[in-house]
């Protein structure tokens, strides 16, 4: 008898109040990177009604305007407009930065590290992070996530091309996957709630939704069984900060695989790549995604470790599901010989002193193009020890 079961993935736009904040605190990031490659990074930011807080620790000998940084995102994103109790151009800006503590940049910091070859940078800190890579889509991403971050995609698109010129910044959308033995079958149930003018009719709302935003995405995924849900509670004009406070961080599981396979517990965005929190999350997704590309796995889950200051892993984890060509000691040996896995080695592998990151704080961090750590340049090699 097949095996079957729901799973359900959801995903946010950028104009949720924890995306401002992911996208703010990438922005700085950025202009800092931009400037003084080698900076120590670790930015938080709290968004509600009319004001934004900017806080945590910065080492750079570079210049940047943090406020203009933050009114222009939030310009960008869609909050220019008074009516929506939270607009760019004049809310409250309040900063609270130190520089990284001397304790912490002694085990990262290379020249201070005296007697170690130059790829022994230590790591940021302590953890563990998960990579996830699955053959069922074309980006290899699991098709509940795909789809959700696909969804809020067209929400923005619609906005800003005035397709649907009542909609505002806020939303998010749910999708749910029925499985039959582990591949995906159908679209059970897709939710979107997005914020909206007062004056709008809910028929009008759900009927444009479901025809210019969840048809086109979905696809032949839908069928007539399929249930849409659009703004459930009936309306959604109260939103964006007003609604909800905003922070950096708060959205791990939308950033990553939408609940599909593990996740470590770091925050992504706002965090220069030293910080292993996040080049160790990219680098396990680039080991994972090459690996199920090169037809080692079906799909598969890589763990990597770190001890503060300390550049090798303190493990190596992979997690085929049954799924693998090869036992598990040998895909770890193919993991240490051909990725990078010490901190100065993925940032230097994968190009990460660069200002890439707020593209990455909205529609997800991973399955998209333009990301180093979603090339496929080890499928030859991988192929070659299969």
């Amino acid at each position: 008898m097949a095996e079957k079961f729901i799973f359900t993935s959801e995903s946010v736009t950028e104009g949720h109040p924890d995306k401002v904040c992911d996208q703010i605190s990438d922005a700085i990031l950025d202009a800092v990177l931009e400037k003084d490659p080698e900076a120590r990074v670790a930015i938080e930011t709290m968004v509600k009604t009319g004001f934004v807080v900017v806080a945590g620790e910065l080492t750079t000998n570079a210049y940047i305007e943090v406020q203009k940084i933050v009114r222009k995102t939030i310009m960008d994103i869609g909050y220019d407009n008074g009516h929506l109790g939270f607009n760019g151009e004049d809310c409250g800006v309040l900063l609270s930065i130190s520089e990284q503590s001397g304790d912490i940049a002694q085990g990262v910091n290379e020249e201070e590290v005296e007697g170690k070859d130059s790829d022994e940078q230590g790591a940021g800190d302590q953890g563990m992070m998960f990579g996830y890579a699955t053959n069922e889509t074309e980006d290899y991403m699991p098709l509940p996530i795909h789809l959700a971050h696909k969804l809020v995609q067209k929400l923005s698109q619609v906005r800003k091309s005035k397709l649907i010129d009542y909609i505002w910044p806020d939303g998010k959308s749910q999708v749910s996957v029925e499985y039959i033995d582990g591949k995906p079958n159908r679209v059970t149930a897709v939710v979107i709630s997005n914020h909206h003018k007062e004056e709008v009719d809910h028929e009008k709302i759900e009927k444009d939704i479901i025809e210019k935003v969840i048809k086109p995405v979905c696809g032949d995924w839908i069928d007539e069984d399929t249930k849409f849900y659009v703004n459930p509670t009936g309306k959604f004009v109260v939103g964006g900060p007003v609604a909800d406070c905003g922070l950096t961080g708060r959205k791990i599981i939308v950033d990553t695989y939408g609940g599909m396979g593990r996740h470590g517990g770091g925050a992504f965005s706002g965090k220069d790549p030293s910080k292993v929190d996040r080049s160790g999350a990219y680098a396990a997704r680039y080991i994972a995604k090459n690996l199920v590309a090169a037809g080692i796995a079906d799909k598969c889950e890589v763990q990597l470790s770190y001890a503060i200051g300390v550049a090798e892993p303190i493990s190596i984890l992979v997690d085929t599901f049954g799924t693998g060509k090869l036992p598990h000691d040998k895909v770890v040996e193919l993991v240490e010989k051909h990725f990078p896995t010490k901190p100065a080695n993925i940032i230097k592998d994968l190009d990460l002193k660069k200002p890439i990151y707020k593209k990455t704080a909205a529609f997800g961090h991973f399955g998209r193009e333009g990301f180093s750590w979603e090339k496929l340049d080890k499928v030859d090699v991988l192929k070659k020890e299969l």
